[in-house]
């Protein structure tokens, strides 16, 4: 139906109602699920099957950059605290070397139309490092001109040479991380950033031709107000950036440690946030920004935007992206990867990522291999995530079902959600109404048959 999608209704009611636990779904299955029995060798096994059809979808590389030399209290990323520089060229040296045995596996001349450094701060590296990676890079595989290269940066730790040569090198996209600019804020989760750090990083990336700013905040952090997130909200705006990610703080303490340095008593009250949510959507909306989906704003002429008007929006383990079609490689500790109907994730620890590639072998930790039930339940959630409808027909006939008939106990459930009216459902379509929105996760759940047999759900966060 390609319909624009951009209108939104916050129920701050309906949200308390329904929110719960849930997955963010960057993956379906989600990566608990992945088991050690899928290793480097059923990877290669699946590289193998991929090169021998002559496979040309073109490549996405992430690399991960685990180092940061401060701890950023609410983090929950696979991240290594230390200032001790010499971690990173070490680190570079065998990413350089993974990636040579992934390029060997996956056959020459390949074509890479995204790439993104996260962390971590993928900063850490030195100019001469980030140099030296991309050179590999190059030498492995073929950048296209026009492809989406992104890169994650801490204003506090880059300097405008710095974003300099990432553009010399090919980044035109940048993300970076604010969280809040409230100094009590920061003092509370441990980042003292300010504002003209932020607006010097962004200045810097348009002066050196980035084609697109995204800044990331999260809101729930400790210390914050309603009138304090505003302001940072206005501030946020005023620099213009071309795409906003507002992520909900999970505060979870017994699976993430930093958090454990989080005071409780001063986390914003439950209905506190909500407010705080429902004034961002309602400044950004004002400000021109379109709703892509979860937690992600775009203008109206971004890609992102123009991707989901078109139908052309996908979504992966770096979140939503203009590149449907391609493999994902993923390099570095606790990286995850999806090569044809399989997921791959990496060693989380140094230590296991380094035994492996001493030992010549692909540093894979575990991994799944999708069956036909998986694919058909990771296109709804891609549908959903990506578009906010889906034409039952079209998977009818792609996936030769019933549609009706083989989800009718999910279909029953999805009544319930459209008699809160977060749905319309007809004998076509499944379309999420502009107060539906807010709750996909809610509803993409109704399809994920893994929470069917699992009872506990503590380990993932709130939908909102």
């Amino acid at each position: 139906m390609n319909k624009v999608v951009n209108q939104l209704v916050v129920d701050l009611e309906l949200i308390r109602r329904l929110d719960k636990n849930g997955p963010r779904y960057t993956s379906y299955p989600t990566a608990d699920r992945f088991a050690a029995d899928f290793n480097a060798a059923s990877y290669r096994q699946w590289v193998a099957k991929r090169a021998a059809e002559g496979s040309t979808h073109p490549l996405s590389l992430y690399f991960h950059i685990p180092f940061c030399n401060t701890l950023c209290f609410y983090c929950a990323c696979n991240k290594i605290i230390t200032k001790d520089r010499s971690q990173s060229a070490e680190y570079v040296r065998y990413l350089i070397k993974e990636m040579a045995m992934q390029a060997e596996l996956l056959g020459p001349g390949q074509v890479v139309e995204q790439l993104h450094f996260g962390g971590g701060t993928p900063t850490f590296m030195s100019d001469d490092e980030i140099r030296q990676l991309m050179a590999a890079i190059r030498q492995h595989f073929k950048l296209v001109d026009d492809g989406e290269y992104s890169i994650e940066i801490d204003p506090r730790k880059v300097s405008d040479e710095t974003i300099a040569l990432l553009g010399r090198e090919g980044f035109n996209r940048i993300s970076i991380g604010v969280q809040d600019f409230d100094e009590e804020v920061q003092r509370a989760v441990n980042r003292i950033q300010s504002e003209e750090e932020t607006l010097r990083i962004i200045h810097a990336a348009r002066a050196n031709g980035f084609k697109s700013v995204s800044i990331d905040l999260i809101y729930g952090l400790p210390k914050q107000t309603l009138e304090g997130f505003g302001r940072t909200l206005d501030k946020v705006i005023a620099a213009d950036p071309d795409r906003l990610s507002i992520y909900n703080y999970a505060h979870m303490p017994t699976v993430f440690m930093p958090q454990r340095r989080i005071h409780e008593e001063d986390l914003p009250a439950p209905q506190v946030k909500l407010d705080i949510l429902s004034l961002a959507v309602s400044k950004l909306t004002s400000a021109g920004y379109v709703y892509i989906g979860m937690d992600h704003f775009a203008k109206p002429e971004d890609e992102l935007a123009v991707a989901q008007r078109q139908g052309r929006l996908h979504r992966n383990f770096q979140g939503y992206s203009t590149h449907s079609d391609c493999d994902l490689i993923a390099l570095g500790v606790s990286a995850i990867g999806k090569v044809g109907p399989t997921y791959s994730q990496n060693y989380r620890e140094l230590k296991d990522y380094y035994k492996a590639l001493d030992s010549d072998e692909l540093p894979i930790m575990r991994g799944m291999e999708l069956n036909d039930d998986d694919l058909v339940r990771r296109a709804i959630i891609q549908a959903l995530m990506c578009h906010f409808e889906l034409s039952k027909e079209s998977f009818n006939v792609t996936y030769r079902i019933d549609f009706d008939q083989y989800f009718a106990t999910e279909m029953e459930e999805l009544r319930e959600y459209q008699r809160e009216g977060l749905l319309e459902i007809s004998p076509q379509w499944i379309e999420v109404t502009p107060k539906g929105r807010m709750l996909i996760r809610n509803i993409c759940m109704v399809f994920d048959k893994y929470l069917r047999t699992r009872t506990e759900r503590a380990h993932y966060s709130k939908v909102i």
